[in-house]
Order: C-alpha cells, then structure tokens, then sequence
C-alpha cells in the first residue's frame, strides 16, 4: 500500500470502511496511521469498540461516508468491498480522499495451488456443497468491475504461518459456511479434518498459506 500510494501509513489520515471487529483497523493503527473505522453494524460495532477504546468509530457505509471532504490520506477496505455499490462508493471515496489520495480494497484468499490446501478445499467442498474456488473469482469479477471506473494497479502478496492444528481448525470454523450448518454437522467435519491435518502435519502445526489481492488507485494530484 505505502509503496503503490507513494507515501507512507504512518502520520496518515485513514478511513477503514466495513471496519467489522477491527482487526485491520488495528493493524493500520499500529503503523502510526491516525484512523477512524466506519461500521454500520450494530453488532460488528459493539465488538469493535470493546476491542479498541481508543481507536475513534463512526457509524456509516461506504456508499455515503460520514466523513469531511479531502480530509483523508487512505481510504481502505479489507475484505469489505463487495457490501458497496461502486458507482456510489467510488464517488464517495474520491470525495473524501486529498489530492494524490489512495483507495486501498484487499482480499486475503487461500492459497489453492498448495496441495494440502486444495485437498483441504475439495473436502470443504464435498461437505457443504459449496464451489470451493468462488472467492477468488469473485475477487476477479469485482475487479474487472473496477475498470475504467478508477486506474487500478493490481498486486498480489503471497504469505504464510505456521500454528497448531487446533488454532487452524478454529480459524476455519469461524467461517460463515460452518456456522450456518449446525453445530453437529461442523463438528463432524472438524474431527475428520484434524484426522487429515495430522496425517500431512504429524509435528501438529500448520503451515498455512494465503495470497493477498490488492488493489489501490490514486486521486490525480493537485
């Protein structure tokens, strides 16, 4: 983000739109970023002002910002992007943004091309019925919707970390797909998934990888 925007987090003006609980608010926060998370949820809301006391929330979406005109370095979405209309959010985000300000959208996707996650994936899959490989053609598909609106630079961050299966196991049912199907029906799939987790990570700690997918513009300068 820095390197695309051209200037550094730190000092910055940052909005967080569809902030959630917080977690990349948080993370701006700590690159000495001054920002200010929007959420329209009442509950996301609730969460995310136990979590951050001293991190300022506005309610509001990215369609109608609650926010000054060119009052802002970074406009950002983590993994929020698709809860806006863009021929409402993009308008709202270039008036809110300086001149030379960015737009920042980021989607962090599993890694399919590793084997243990693809095997992992297909057996998500075959569970709950779901396509698997749909997150990232939708990542695609918005930002192909993006074109022409704003001049997009695409760039793709491949990272990993190693935790216990157990840590693994619970990030994964946190996941709307598991949480809507019941608690018995998630917890059968969990135990045979730490069968298998076992079998390829016998040590119990998970080598998970994920890519990334940001896309960032920028205001025209002054």
């Amino acid at each position: 983000m820095e390197t695309l925007a051209g200037h550094p987090l730190a000092g910055s003006r940052v909005a967080d739109i569809g902030a959630g609980t917080g977690i990349a608010t948080a993370l701006l926060h700590a690159r000495g970023a001054h920002v200010v998370a929007v959420e329209p949820g009442d509950g996301m809301a609730a969460q995310f002002r136990r979590a951050h006391p001293g991190i300022p929330l506005v309610r509001g979406t990215g369609d109608d910002l609650p926010l000054a005109t060119a009052s802002l370095d970074f406009v950002t979405y983590a993994q929020a992007w698709h809860w806006t209309d863009p021929a409402r959010s993009i308008p709202e985000a270039i008036r809110v943004l300086r001149p030379g300000g960015a737009l920042a959208l980021w989607w962090n996707t599993d890694a399919l091309d590793v084997p243990w996650i693809a095997e992992a994936a297909e057996r998500t899959a075959r569970h709950f019925g779901i396509d698997v490989s749909a997150e990232k053609r939708n990542v695609n598909a918005r930002a192909a919707d993006l074109t022409g609106r704003l001049d997009f630079t695409r760039r793709t961050v491949r990272w990993s970390r190693r935790v216990p299966v157990d840590t693994h196991l619970a990030n994964i049912g946190s996941h709307s797909v598991f949480l809507v199907h019941g608690e018995e029906h998630t917890a059968a799939f969990l135990a045979a998934e730490r069968e298998h987790l076992l079998r390829a990570f016998p040590d119990g700690w998970v080598e998970e990888v994920y890519e990334v997918i940001l896309l960032l513009a920028r205001t025209p300068c002054a």
